[in-house]
């Protein structure tokens, strides 16, 4: 399994949604997956994320040791999910997959669809928010969804191997 994230500048949202995923992949043994983010600009390409993102993660337990990348068209074949944090960036990134041939198998998704509460699927950038609430309310909301995809994902495998 190949998982991708991606928020506009690969700072905040998108590598610590990175860091939850690869967090919990590894708590739950799990084999075989992939996990990376990227952005949407190019603005912080080869830039740690985010200070504030960074401490919080390390609050929690976790570290990132990403360096900010853009997305590339070679990443829509390469992962077999990729979660957009808001609506521009899902609409963004369906016009690139739209416009690739062949058409790209991967499934592009919005992170917060999978809390499965309106009013919390969208992933607000916190980049913009004094202090750290916008981080803490991001961070939530990516760790639920993280942990609801990972159900989801366990539950449709299980059906899966029921059916062979």
């Amino acid at each position: 399994m190949k998982v991708l994230f991606v928020c506009i500048g690969n700072t905040c949202r998108s590598p610590m949604a990175e860091a939850i995923l690869k967090h919990l992949v590894v708590k739950r043994n799990l084999q075989d997956w992939y996990v990376d983010s990227a952005g949407l600009r190019s603005w912080n390409v080869g830039l740690e994320p985010q200070a504030r993102g960074q401490q919080l993660l390390k609050q929690h337990g976790l570290k990132t040791n990403h360096l900010g990348r853009m997305i590339s068209a070679q990443d829509f074949y390469d992962f077999d999910y990729i979660f957009a944090m808001d609506n521009s960036n899902l609409l963004e990134l369906e016009h690139m997959a739209a416009s690739l041939t062949p058409s790209p198998t991967c499934k592009i998704q919005l992170l917060g669809s999978y809390i499965g509460r309106k009013e919390d699927e969208i992933i607000e950038d916190p980049y913009f928010i004094q202090g750290m609430g916008g981080f803490n309310a991001a961070y939530l909301q990516i760790l639920e969804s993280c942990e609801r995809f990972l159900q989801h994902y366990k539950s449709d495998d299980k059906e899966l191997s029921l059916g062979s």
